[in-house]
């Protein structure tokens, strides 16, 4: 088939790169527009609009899909069906229309659970055992339409959201390139998504990722781990901002802190929940780069009576 890919971020490049050495004919790329970037916040192409240049594929980057000039553009390039990856913007139904078999999007879970922009983080923090990634035809709702195909994967005891969806990110590129096959030759049709079973993922805020203390270990720890590396979990001490890496949750047998009580040991610094204490990983303080924690907390020279709030 002709295709035109749409994405965005870095998580979509392996999709880009399978659909290219596949024996689909990739016309060109949708993304969203250059934005700025770094210390000098500079403009800057997404990840996505990066490789495609790499690969001499054309580009189009409207600020919104129902662009007319944009839908003309799309049209020219005549596709067949367009894949999509984390584009990050809805589609108008006057663009869905376009390519003859729809826009078929990879989504990183079993839908239709974790609908929404955030489906890795809120499986990690839910705490679930397995996840996955799903292709399916958008259509105008959030996440609704038919599926074509799954994979699943382990969530590991230590995985953050980094770690998951860069497994997700590759082990769903073959499953789009396997609907796209199926797609050109009628060998797989999409079907409804069940009724029941449905669970949310909206994006997880900067607010949303400052730990309590007041929770259990396995809370603290879940937060921490599905907020690495966005939006990064954090806490406060002394009024000034500190963020954290992934935690690991202590033995019950150690002598309890109250919750978010600091203890500094030799070479760990421990914190209190309202269960188990949780080792401190990385931490990066205001204004700081990002170390240990006992190099940290010897940095600051933490008083006994010092608590994260």
């Amino acid at each position: 088939m002709r295709v035109v890919f749409a994405g965005t971020p870095e998580v979509a490049v392996p999709a880009l790169d399978a659909i290219a050495a596949s024996p689909h004919e990739l016309v060109g790329v949708v993304t969203r527009p250059d934005a700025p970037s770094g210390r000098g916040r500079k403009l800057t192409p997404s990840p996505v609009a990066q490789r495609a240049e790499e690969l001499g594929v054309p580009v189009l980057k409207p600020v919104h899909p129902r662009e007319s000039e944009f839908q003309a553009a799309l049209r020219a390039l005549e596709p067949d069906c367009c894949p999509v990856v984390a584009y990050g913007a809805l589609i108008p139904r006057s663009a869905l229309d376009i390519p003859r078999h729809g826009w078929v999007n990879l989504h990183f879970s079993l839908l239709p659970e974790w609908r929404g922009a955030a489906p890795v983080q809120h499986s990690i923090w839910a705490g679930d055992e397995f996840t996955g990634a799903t292709t399916f035809l958008i259509e105008e709702g959030l996440d609704s339409g038919p599926t074509y195909g799954v994979m699943t994967e382990r969530i590991r005891p230590t995985d953050t959201a980094g770690d998951l969806l860069g497994r997700l990110a590759e082990g769903g590129s073959s499953l789009l390139v396997a609907t796209l096959d199926g797609i050109a030759d009628g060998s797989i049709e999409a079907r409804p998504q069940p009724t029941d079973g449905i669970t949310l993922a909206p994006k997880i805020s900067v607010e949303d990722a400052r730990v309590d203390w007041t929770e259990p270990a396995v809370g603290v720890d879940r937060r921490i781990r599905a907020c690495t590396p966005g939006p990064g979990a954090w806490t406060t001490l002394d009024g000034e901002r500190v963020k954290l890496g992934a935690v690991a949750i202590e033995e019950s047998g150690d002598e309890p802190l109250a919750p978010g009580a600091i203890r500094v040991g030799k070479n760990h610094v421990l914190v209190g929940t309202a269960s188990t204490p949780v080792r401190l990983g990385e931490v990066k303080a205001f204004g700081k780069k990002q170390m240990g924690a006992a190099d940290w907390a010897r940095g600051v020279r933490l008083p006994e009576t010092a608590r994260f709030e």
